[in-house]
């Protein structure tokens, strides 16, 4: 109960910490990285380990969205500081203090960074009117060091000039790099759409005529079955005639039989008649 209650994007940090300390872990690794490269002045290094802090990051706010989404307590989705967060895990990046606090999962408050990385500053000090020595204490200083002194600050400026000269004139090359590697994939990739597109358009056209000749020979096929049943029920009508005509046969021959029977004995008959010399009765 004496503990102090940190900040709701603090605790959305200590979550992540607790829940997913390999992605926190991932972090700080990426942390020293980043200030190694730094300190080395490694610019090819520094723009892909940027890189890699943007994907790091938003990887890890969107992990901290899922976390907060399956805890009860936690404010609703549109409410979440994700700013605060996404601030946190940069100043995380740049401070190593701020990624041990993050990664120990104890932090009370969200953290900012106005800067990029460790860059080594002077210890310097105002000094006012009150701080000179009085004039009876000062030591003898010589006169080329009296006329030195003015110059070193004009000298230092023109210095910093060139130097920033330098690094716009560089960031002005890169930026030109980047856009004519931009403007080489956008090529490559409206050329990819478009034969994309056509082979979608070729398969879409082989798929309507595939369908159409489906059709025809589901219509052919339906014509085929009613001669089929046609034929089946002509085929019937055959049957059944046949076996009446066999029928029939089967009658008449036997009535020829009949009858030829007859014929014979009546010709046998009359032959009786004609051994025995008299009139038939």
């Amino acid at each position: 109960a004496r503990l102090r209650r940190p900040t709701v994007a603090a605790w959305l940090v200590n979550l992540l910490a607790i829940h997913r300390p390999e992605l926190v872990a991932d972090l700080v690794q990426l942390a020293d990285a980043l200030r190694t490269a730094q300190r080395e002045l490694r610019g090819p290094r520094l723009r892909e380990l940027s890189a890699q802090r943007r994907a790091v990051v938003g990887a890890l706010v969107a992990e901290v969205r899922k976390l907060a989404a399956a805890e009860p307590d936690a404010p609703s989705a549109g409410k979440l500081p994700l700013a605060e967060v996404e601030a946190t895990l940069n100043a995380a990046l740049s401070d190593a203090e701020v990624a041990e606090q993050v990664r120990s999962g104890r932090l009370l408050r969200s953290a900012n960074y106005a800067g990029f990385g460790e860059v080594p500053r002077p210890q310097l000090r105002l000094v006012t009117s009150e701080d000179e020595e009085p004039a009876t204490e000062r030591p003898a200083r010589r006169p080329g060091a009296q006329r030195a002194a003015p110059e070193a600050t004009p000298r230092t400026d023109r210095a910093a000039d060139r130097a920033a000269e330098r690094a716009e004139r560089a960031a002005r090359a890169e930026r030109a790099r980047q856009r004519r590697a931009l403007d080489r994939e956008l090529a490559r990739a409206r050329t990819d759409q478009e034969r994309a597109e056509a082979e979608l358009a070729e398969a879409t056209g082989q798929e309507r005529d595939g369908a159409d000749a489906l059709d025809r020979i589901e219509s052919e096929l339906a014509e085929l079955e009613r001669r089929r049943a046609v034929a089946e029920q002509d085929l019937s009508r055959a049957k059944l005639a046949r076996r009446a005509a066999e029928r029939a046969v089967t009658v008449a021959r036997r009535r020829a039989g009949e009858v030829e029977a007859a014929v014979e004995a009546l010709a046998a008959e009359e032959g009786d008649a004609d051994s025995g010399g008299g009139p038939a009765d």
